[in-house]
C-alpha cells in the first residue's frame, strides 16, 4: 500500500496570511488537529497544528487572580491581558508554523509513512509531489484505518 492509496485528497490548507482567528475556527468546524500552510503555487510551506496554536497561546500573560483593593480593579493587569489577546488575535499563519515540515511523496509505502509519523512523533504529514505541490494530507487514522480495515 502507497502513500496515496491511504491519503485524504482533499486537503484543508491556509496560505500564510491567514489570521490565527480563522485557523481555529477552520480546525474546530471541520474537527481536525491541523492544517498545511501553502503558498500560491500550492507548494507546502508550513504546517499548523492544535499544539503550534497552544503553545503561542501559551505565552499570553493572563494573571492568576485580578487583585482587588477597595473595589478597585488595577487597570494595568487587565489591560495587559486586553493587549496580549490583541496579539494572538492579530497573528497570522506565517507567525507560528512550523516551517521544517515532513512531507512524503505520493508512492512512499504505508510502512514508511507510519515509521516517519511515529520516530518523528508527528500527527499528520502532507504528501506532496515532485514540485512539492500538495496532492494530499495523511494522519495517524488514516494510518490505523489501513493497517486495521475490516
Amino acid at each position: 500500500m502507497k502513500a496515496k492509496d491511504i491519503m485524504t485528497c482533499d486537503v484543508i490548507s491556509v496560505n500564510k496570511e491567514t489570521s490565527i482567528e480563522e485557523i481555529v475556527k477552520i480546525l474546530l468546524e471541520k474537527r481536525i488537529g491541523g492544517v498545511p500552510v501553502v503558498d500560491d503555487e500550492n507548494r507546502v510551506i508550513g504546517i499548523i497544528s492544535e499544539t503550534d496554536i497552544v503553545k503561542k497561546e501559551k505565552n499570553i500573560n493572563i494573571p492568576s487572580f485580578i487583585t482587588i483593593l477597595q473595589g478597585v480593579v488595577f487597570l494595568d493587569s487587565l489591560k495587559s491581558l486586553e493587549e496580549d489577546i490583541k496579539k494572538i488575535a492579530a497573528y497570522k499563519a506565517e507567525d507560528i508554523m512550523s516551517k521544517d515540515v515532513l512531507k512524503v511523496y505520493e508512492e512512499d509505502s504505508l510502512e514508511y509513512v507510519a515509521n516517519l509519523m511515529i520516530e518523528k512523533s508527528i500527527n499528520r504529514v502532507p504528501v506532496v509531489d515532485k514540485e512539492n505541490k500538495i496532492k494530499g494530507i495523511i494522519c495517524r487514522y488514516d494510518i490505523i484505518k489501513a493497517m486495521y480495515s475490516l
